[in-house]
């Protein structure tokens, strides 16, 4: 085993099982997020044929979408503006909710993608993962969006599949 891929087998057994696995998986480039809604699983191409997966929560019925995008930005403890429609939905809603509150929906990080206002995040309602709950976005435990978080860099591309 070349040293790069010992130190990437080495840091994968690092994870813990409950919240993330690491799992056979092709198809796909080391370094691309993927994205299967169905299955509300987020996949992490660590290497070829090896990836992370972890449980998510996707977009309700008619909320869903597919794509290939991109990760455009990278955000530590975010503040989160309620998009129009959830504002319309939840008028109720501040316009902003301040980073690292305990109301913050988008939780400990997030990955916002290219062409919409759709990210990968951490969330305050734990409940919601594995589960078909949001706007479009993709909720993650904090736990694992931090691991997510510091394994992607702004450009890594992000396949999302019905």
């Amino acid at each position: 085993m070349a040293a790069g891929a010992a130190s990437v087998a080495l840091a994968l057994l690092a994870v813990p099982a409950k919240s993330r696995e690491i799992v056979s998986f092709s198809g796909y480039a080391p370094g691309t997020v993927v994205v299967r809604t169905k299955e509300r699983r987020l996949y992490f191409v660590a290497r070829e044929g090896v990836a992370l997966r972890y449980r998510v929560a996707v977009g309700r019925p008619g909320k869903q979408w597919r794509g290939i995008t991109h990760i455009d930005g990278k955000y530590v403890r975010p503040a989160w503006s309620p998009p129009a429609e959830v504002k319309r939905d939840n008028p109720h809603l501040p316009d902003v909710i301040p980073g690292g509150v305990p109301q913050n929906p988008m939780g400990e990080r997030a990955l916002t993608l290219t062409g919409d206002e759709y990210a990968i995040h951490g969330t305050n309602r734990p409940d919601s993962i594995g589960r078909f709950a949001s706007y479009g976005c993709i909720r993650m435990h904090n736990t694992d969006i931090i691991d997510l978080f510091d394994r992607v860099t702004v450009g890594t591309p992000v396949v999302v599949l019905p």
